[in-house]
């Protein structure tokens, strides 16, 4: 069974979108800048882009993520490919470790 790693939502003020989802969640933050946040809840995670960044889409863990596509290295050590399947929805296959 494949491994959701986390959603990622389009905000277009970081602090503020970190501010609402603490006040209406219990969910801890992992990181926060002024351009993306990674907030946890117990069974996944939520990424809040900005939108011309990033694009909305969940991200699945896979072992074996660069058979999808060349894998990018991201500043929190992660590395990843997006793909977009038939409807258009963007996919991040992320790297697990193995």
């Amino acid at each position: 069974m494949e491994k959701l790693h986390h959603i990622a939502l389009p905000v277009n003020d970081i602090d503020e979108a970190v501010a609402w989802y603490r006040k209406n969640f219990d969910v801890e933050p992992v990181h926060t800048d002024e351009s993306w946040a990674l907030l946890t809840f117990e069974n996944v995670a939520l990424a809040l882009v900005l939108p011309d960044q990033h694009p909305a889409h969940i991200a699945v863990e896979r072992v074996d993520a660069e058979q999808f596509g060349p894998l990018a290295p991201h500043r929190d050590g992660t590395r990843s490919t997006y793909v977009q399947d038939p409807w258009g929805n963007s996919i991040e296959y992320v790297e697990a470790a193995s």
